[in-house]
């Protein structure tokens, strides 16, 4: 690559949130992750227009995974485009940008088990179609270790990077290492204070293979999340931000990690706690947010080691993780 692709943040607020996407801007002009179904109209739209760019020539819609906050926008975004942008994401996260009740689903399966809400079903039901502009299908499949063609001599690599979500997936512009990875690199969480991930081993080896195989120049955030005295990083760090950000996420997930291996040893014990039956590990942890407010990262990364508890012992969850962040072979 002769000359540097600028990349152009465009943030749209939603509640406690900054919801931020990026723009590549490549002869095949690319937006990084949508935001919401308002977003692309309210937010992006007025952006690229002061920077003298049009949302209409957006070609490469990249999602990053397929949570609501960055899946919601995309046909709203697809139709803006004249439905000709290409939609890409991992096959693993697919079904969220196919149907909204996929959105539902994970909730039961995981923190909704924990919030003992006699309504939650029926509020994630709402904030789903609310806020997801459409179900649609994907144009373009993706497990990593494809190259995208932006036009000119631009390319961008896609790196599976599951823990998050099954399909979180690092889009890096080659030549200048500059990497998407939307709520890939946790650190303390965001607006929660926790960390969150459904799978705790695949994040780990997830932040290990960004520190020592992507090694970011430019890392763009999905959240400014935040350091261990609350401070938040910006969503757009140099490289020095980005090796302590990664640093810290994996010293935080060490630190969950054992929490959560204590508590499970000693036995889950139903309480009045609004954190049982992980009470011990919000106490050990000093955690004092609100674990109801959803995203609940709380309970999602405790129902995380939960499950890996039970499939394995933990030392085997801590020294052999059965994926390899990446490459094509892991879906």
């Amino acid at each position: 690559m002769t000359h540097a692709t600028p990349v152009h943040p465009l943030v749209s607020p939603w509640g406690r949130f900054g919801l931020y996407s990026f723009f590549i801007d490549a002869p095949e002009p690319a937006v990084v992750d949508t935001g919401i179904g308002s977003s692309p109209a309210e937010g992006m739209a007025p952006a690229l227009e002061a920077i003298g760019r049009r949302i209409e020539d957006v070609r490469w819609i990249l999602l990053t995974h397929g949570h609501i906050d960055h899946v919601g926008g995309a046909y709203a975004l697809w139709e803006l485009t004249g439905r000709r942008a290409q939609v890409v994401i991992h096959e693993a996260d697919a079904p969220m940008l196919r149907s909204r009740r996929a959105h539902v689903e994970e909730y039961l399966a995981g923190r909704g088990r924990y919030l003992g809400d006699p309504e939650g079903e029926a509020k994630v039901t709402a904030a789903a179609n609310a806020v997801i502009s459409g179900e649609m299908e994907p144009t373009l499949l993706v497990k990593g270790g494809e190259t995208l063609s932006l036009g000119g001599d631009v390319t961008v690599s896609v790196h599976s990077i599951p823990g998050h979500t099954p399909g979180s997936v690092a889009y890096v512009v080659d030549g200048q290492r500059s990497v998407f990875v939307g709520d890939s690199v946790q650190v303390h969480g965001a607006a929660n204070g926790f960390p969150g991930y459904v799978d705790p081993v695949a994040y780990r080896a997830s932040l290990e293979y960004l520190r020592d195989e992507v090694r970011p120049r430019h890392l763009y955030l999905g959240h400014p999340y935040r350091r261990a005295d609350g401070t938040p990083y910006g969503v757009e760090l140099d490289a020095a931000q980005a090796r302590e950000a990664i640093e810290q996420s994996l010293a935080v997930e060490g630190r969950v990690a054992s929490a959560a291996c204590g508590c499970l040893e000693a036995g889950l014990k139903e309480t009045d706690s609004p954190y049982s039956p992980f009470a011990r590990s919000a106490e050990e942890l000093g955690y004092t947010g609100d674990p109801t407010l959803e995203p609940s990262p709380f309970f999602t990364s405790m129902h995380g080691y939960r499950t890996q508890y039970h499939q394995n012992s933990y030392s085997t969850v801590l020294g052999d993780a059965p994926q390899t962040p990446g490459g094509a072979s892991h879906s």
